[in-house]
């Protein structure tokens, strides 16, 4: 059955409690509408939250003939939003919200990560509403870094992961993301920010030669002018181009990678 492209295909998007060990993750859950089943997709936020613009994204990329679970990530601080967010994110207020969100990153150190990412794939296994085999994992900002671990950590269950603005994925660090390089088996996909502080041009310099050494299928692209954050429409630093050649490079790796429905 060929994959329905976005324009053809419906959404539903429901809230949804995911049981860990630590508590339960409040999460949005997108597909299709109806009860067929559709390749997973576990969708890793930024730094600001699950919010409406993240339940956007997963609408979108459901429509495209997937099943997107997009996580609280900080659900140990609370359920989403953390901390109180404007509709419209401008450069002023940005220092004062992500002092704000440093106790809710706190309580997510690489070895949570690492066991929640495996509750949310045991769910996406779990559910009725996707097919059997491995999942599609993407990230924005703080997300990319999570979805380079989950590859890294669980790369039985991953067959793709794309990551968006990724910041510090290859740092000095004895845990950064990139040294777990050798233990990736998925295709990868980065779109790095021409202008970020958090992810310069060395480590992007330092994540390509890991992953080369370690024989990893993957391509890097910086996007000329993008800023961190490019794909968020709902703060200053969103550019429409540049968000638009992320969806086409996102949905062509899943589209050759992820098992049809």
């Amino acid at each position: 059955m060929p994959r329905p492209s976005r324009t053809e295909a419906t959404v539903q998007g429901t809230l949804v409690a995911v049981p860990t060990p630590d508590g339960i993750t409040d999460a949005y859950l997108a597909h299709p509408d109806g009860k067929s089943p559709y390749p997973a997709v576990l969708m890793y936020m930024d730094a600001f939250g699950l919010r409406p613009h993240l339940k956007k994204m997963a609408d979108r990329l459901a429509s495209a003939g997937y099943t997107v679970l997009v996580p609280n990530v900080f659900y140990r601080h609370g359920p989403a939003p953390v901390v109180e967010l404007p509709e419209f994110i401008n450069p002023a207020e940005r220092p004062e919200i992500i002092q704000s969100l440093r106790p809710a990153a706190q309580t997510l150190t690489p070895e949570a990560a690492v066991r929640d990412a495996g509750v949310y794939l045991d769910w996406l296994a779990d559910s009725p509403l996707t097919v059997d085999g491995p999942v599609g994992v993407t990230g924005y900002c703080m997300g990319a870094a999570l979805a380079l671990r989950t590859a890294g950590t669980h790369p039985d269950r991953v067959a793709a992961a794309a990551c968006f603005h990724g910041a510090y994925l290859a740092t000095d660090a004895p845990d950064s993301p990139h040294l777990l390089a050798d233990r990736i088996t998925a295709e990868l996909y980065f779109g790095h920010a021409d202008r970020d502080s958090t992810n310069p041009a060395e480590q992007i310099d330092r994540l390509d030669k890991a992953l080369t050494a370690a024989g990893v299928r993957h391509r890097g692209e910086v996007y000329p002018g993008a800023h961190h954050g490019f794909t968020q429409a709902d703060t200053a630093m969103y550019d429409a181009e540049a968000t638009e050649r992320h969806w086409a490079a996102l949905l062509d790796l899943l589209g050759r990678t992820l098992p049809s429905p």
